[in-house]
């Protein structure tokens, strides 16, 4: 008796507990793009009705008046974001998830702290796990100046649901009118061309207009978590619809990283976690649905689950010039590059031809479909990007910055190796087991 009592005093505990493992391995639903005819083609990216169907879906809305600038490195990001952050005069909103001490981040705490006492109000949220290594002396340095700190989803015992879901969002926003978001993060690695090693090759964007209200707003949700406090009105939410000059500049024909496009239709997409379909992988489905001509896509970490590969190979027997370039032997994640190849062979028999990146480790996340539609952000195109982080996205819909992106996807593809299918499948068995072992993890990694 006294073991029936305990067994059924533990069956509560073993449900919880299936319960909770349940959670963390969760993947996403969506594994095909349908319309009410089964003879109907999805919607292309380049119909005119295509941007309502992804504000539906996807919850960003796409606005003309932007101005935007695509950053593809430390050396093209840094000096224009330190000059902006050094310019504020009202309010700068900064969100980070990967911190770490070294020459970028002593100066990021400098400009803050000279803007802060200049009266400027300064606002900084910081993933407790993203930047863990920034020590309190660093975070008290900047509260004594008067800037605003707050950690987002600390691990607390009373709090462990939430642990699992970080904010791997890259948020800067200066007086409300100039933003910023994408790969980058605050860590002497990003510093450089991306082109050597220990210089990350990554995408960022910086941009102005409407777009920057949603940039904002995303911030704000965030800062509501993790202070209590909803921000809205002056100094935050002011008019953004100016672009500013520099915006308008024509870009250098030699250089596709030196592009820049006025009154871009764009607009910030938001990813949080949730149960069952996200923002993120409907968002996904609906550009690879929608490609006709050609998909390009950059991402450190490229894992697609079942319903991905399978929307890829569709997208690529259709005759859409499926292309996918992610990390290479400098990855600083080799169970995800594992992980990610055991689906090359699937992909490459598809005709999706693929590619890695050798000098450096390539942090980038962009897609862009036939050249018109696109995104530049922090979303990574696995699953835990899909399912369990915050992400921000500047999701646009214009031909001179689809042609940019193009540009610059073909330009890193003279750095990089392309995988082959007939030499890929004579690799070792030792790799074919590394890649299944770390395939059956993916929804963990």
């Amino acid at each position: 008796m006294r073991t029936l009592a305990w067994i059924v005093a533990a069956l509560p505990l073993l449900l919880l507990a299936f319960i909770g493992f349940r959670y963390l391995v969760r993947g996403t639903p969506i594994k095909r793009v349908r319309t009410a005819s089964l003879h109907e083609s999805e919607p292309e990216v380049s119909d005119p009705g295509f941007a309502r169907v992804l504000e539906l879906l996807s919850h960003v809305r796409l606005e003309r008046g932007n101005g935007v600038e695509i950053l593809c490195c430390g050396d093209d990001t840094y000096p224009r974001l330190f000059e902006d952050l050094a310019a504020a005069r009202h309010s700068i909103t900064l969100q980070m998830y990967y911190c770490k001490p070294g020459q970028l981040a002593d100066r990021l705490r400098a400009v803050l702290t000279e803007r802060a006492r200049a009266g400027v109000r300064v606002l900084t949220l910081w993933d407790a796990f993203g930047s863990q290594s920034l020590s309190d002396e660093y975070r008290d340095a900047l509260r004594a100046a008067g800037v605003e700190v707050a950690l987002f989803r600390p691990v607390q015992w009373y709090a462990l649901e939430k642990a699992y879901n970080r904010s791997h969002i890259r948020v800067v926003v200066v007086d409300a009118e100039v933003g910023y978001t994408g790969g980058f993060g605050i860590d002497d690695k990003w510093l450089g061309d991306g082109r050597h090693e220990d210089q990350w090759r990554d995408t960022n964007v910086r941009f102005t207009g409407p777009a920057v209200h949603g940039l904002q707003a995303t911030f704000a949700a965030g800062w509501a978590e993790a202070t209590g406090d909803l921000l809205t009105g002056e100094p935050f939410f002011h008019d953004a619809g100016d672009a500013d000059a520099d915006a308008a500049a024509s870009a250098s024909a030699d250089d596709p990283r030196d592009e820049r496009t006025d009154d871009v239709e764009a607009g910030v997409m938001h990813c949080a976690p949730t149960v069952g379909s996200t923002v993120a992988e409907r968002f996904l489905a609906l550009v690879i649905g929608g490609a006709r001509r050609s998909l390009y896509v950059t991402n450190a970490y490229f894992v697609p689950d079942d319903g991905f590969t399978a929307m890829l190979q569709r997208a690529a027997r259709r005759g859409v010039d499926v292309r996918i370039l992610t990390a290479g032997p400098s990855t600083d994640v080799r169970s995800t590059r594992f992980a990610g190849r055991a689906r090359y062979e699937e992909l490459l028999a598809a005709g999706v031809r693929v590619w890695e990146y050798q000098p450096t480790m390539i942090h980038a996340k962009t897609i862009v479909a036939d050249a018109c539609l696109g995104s530049v952000g922090t979303m990574n195109f696995d699953n835990r990007s899909m399912v369990f982080n915050d992400e921000s996205n500047l999701v646009f819909r214009d031909d001179r910055l689809g042609r940019a992106l193009n540009d610059i996807f073909e330009a890193d593809l003279r750095y990089s190796a392309e995988i082959r299918h007939d030499e890929f499948r004579r690799r070792p068995w030792t790799e074919r087991l590394q890649e299944r072992v770390f395939w059956t993890l993916t929804r963990v990694l």
